[in-house]
């Protein structure tokens, strides 16, 4: 059983002195922030829940390819697309900049009412520098690249290069002085991602003479600083490797955190921290927004080298803290199942949690709700979303919903909210809301369910607001909701359930549901092809004479 806390999820641990700078994004008119100890996204100082989808590699690289999806994209009830910029496509000469496409991408949102993230694919996207100019690709020696085990080169920048770095700095740089001269009054643009799933590949660090040389030295005294300051806010996986060393801060990497492929990965995530922290510094310097960096996550068992290692991974949490203060979110990109485990990972030491991209399938249209309802997510975001052909397809159905909830979910007057997410395999849970208990279970535990007796289930999930002592709004789909008083004196009734809807930010009533629908006052329920919200209103009786 979960026992609700409006703080549950989220680690309240103080990060004062330690390096990592909440909100970095200050004063700025669109900024992450805090309300009640939970992570918000504000804009002009009103919050915003990302209903989003990120497109295709390749798809914002030609407007005309990209424009005939934009109305079907709106359609779908996003309220934000994340789009890529392309260095190349950027800086085709160096120090010639071409905003053309851009400008394009701003203008089409705009028309569409529609938010911005964009993308930075700079240096890396997927570990590789497939994305930076013909010019940089074709300098070796302005520009070096890293190399295999057997010494041979690889189409990845080395994060060492310091021309590589100011060319990266200078580019983005012109990209944010530009959005701030053409969209800040605007504000279709609301955050940025600096790189892209960054990860070193074929090897767990560099294995240059200049990498080879700062790994035998003394580690950084920023780094040894901010183990001495925080070690009790050391993610397990960092402070095991730690503490089985003596807990050191004056020797070489080895020294301090033990031979091994373990270190190697913790060396280079450094150093791509410390990279990308100068390049949204001085982004920042120029427009300051929100901006973020986002993981490839490994598979279980993979040794460091093997997957893109030494990204903005879970175990590394507190290096890339330490490194790059001027990142505001470490975040997970979802082509694996376990929603649940990941979101747990990324939620230490006050990362709040935002998704830019996960697997487009039929799973998300329920697992938005479930990170919006139980991690307080910033925002959710499904990948190659122009794939979708259908406007009334279950994500579309489920932002819909929550596009409505969205006013009091951001506003969190609430006395409680939580999320849900069932399968055949986690079919039941149950959360605890004042003094009430709620038994949850997938729809597919009632015997009349046509997918009752089939080997799969639908994925399904919702979650619940408690908006007064005995109220709920109950929304999501193919879920059962069972209500009982924690005081086993009482008996718990359902006094009214009702069909709701926003508009507007007003509340419309629909059906009043106390006959069959909620099985004669029984259970809430929605089937698993059935979208809605619904204000429960509970009543106690004496449970004897």
């Amino acid at each position: 059983m979960r026992l609700y806390s409006k703080h549950s999820s989220l680690l309240l641990l103080s990060l004062v002195g330690c390096g990592y700078v909440w909100g970095q994004s200050g004063a700025s008119a669109i900024r992450i922030g805090k309300k009640d100890g939970v992570a918000q996204l504000t804009i002009d100082q009103q919050p915003f829940l990302i209903l989003g989808g990120e497109l295709g590699n390749s798809s914002a690289s030609n407007m005309d390819y990209l424009r005939p999806y934009l109305p079907h994209i709106r359609e779908m009830n996003l309220n934000t697309v994340i789009a890529p910029v392309y260095w190349e496509l950027l800086e085709p000469e160096e120090n010639r900049f071409d905003f053309t496409l851009v400008d394009s991408l701003i203008e089409s949102a705009r028309r569409y009412d529609l938010k911005l993230v964009l993308l930075w694919f700079g240096t890396w996207k997927n570990s590789m520098s497939c994305y930076v100019p013909i010019w940089m690709k074709t300098d070796s020696k302005r520009f070096p690249r890293t190399f295999d085990s057997s010494g041979r080169s690889q189409e990845i920048l080395s994060v060492f290069g310091s021309e590589t770095l100011e060319a990266d700095k200078k580019a983005f740089v012109t990209l944010l002085r530009h959005i701030r001269e053409n969209d800040a009054s605007k504000k279709t643009v609301i955050m940025v991602q600096v790189e892209n799933e960054i990860g070193m590949l074929s090897t767990a660090r560099e294995v240059s003479d200049k990498a080879n040389a700062l790994y035998k030295a003394r580690i950084p005294e920023e780094l040894a600083h901010y183990l001495q300051q925080n070690d009790q806010r050391l993610v397990p996986e960092l402070r095991k490797r730690w503490e089985e060393n003596g807990r050191r801060v004056d020797g070489a990497w080895e020294d301090v955190f033990g031979r091994g492929l373990a270190t190697d990965e913790i060396f280079q995530a450094w150093y791509y921290g410390k990279y990308v922290n100068a390049v949204a510094l001085a982004g920042k310097k120029e427009y300051n927004l929100p901006m973020y960096v986002n993981a490839a996550l490994p598979r279980p068992g993979v040794l460091p080298g093997r997957y893109p290692s030494a990204g903005p991974l879970p175990h590394l949490l507190n290096i890339w803290q330490a490194a790059a203060p001027a990142i505001d979110i470490l975040s997970p990109d979802f082509y694996n199942p376990d929603t649940r485990y990941w979101c747990d990972l990324y939620l230490r030491n006050e990362n709040p949690l935002f998704i830019p991209e996960m697997r487009f399938d039929k799973t998300v249209a329920a697992k938005v709700f479930f990170v919006v309802g139980h991690y307080n997510a910033l925002g959710f975001s499904p990948f190659s979303i122009e794939s979708e052909s259908d406007a009334s397809a279950p994500l579309a159905r489920s932002y819909a919903v929550l596009q409505q909830l969205s006013p009091i979910i951001t506003g969190r007057t609430y006395l409680g909210m939580d999320g849900f997410l069932f399968d055949k395999k986690d079919r039941a849970d149950t959360i605890r809301m004042g003094h009430y208990r709620i038994a949850l279970s997938h729809y597919n535990v009632l015997p009349w369910a046509h997918e009752s007796r089939d080997s799969v289930w639908s994925t399904t999930g919702g979650l619940i607001i408690q908006t007064g002592a005995d109220e709920f709004l109950v929304a999501g789909t193919g879920f059962v909701a069972t209500f009982s008083n924690t005081d086993t004196a009482l008996v718990t009734n359902i006094a009214s359930s009702d069909e709701v809807s926003y508009i507007d930010g007003k509340e419309v009533l629909g059906r009043r549901m106390n006959g069959d629908q909620d099985h004669q006052g029984r259970h809430i329920r929605f089937s698993t092809d059935e979208w809605g919200i619904q204000r429960v209103r509970l009543y106690n009786s004496p449970a004897v004479k």
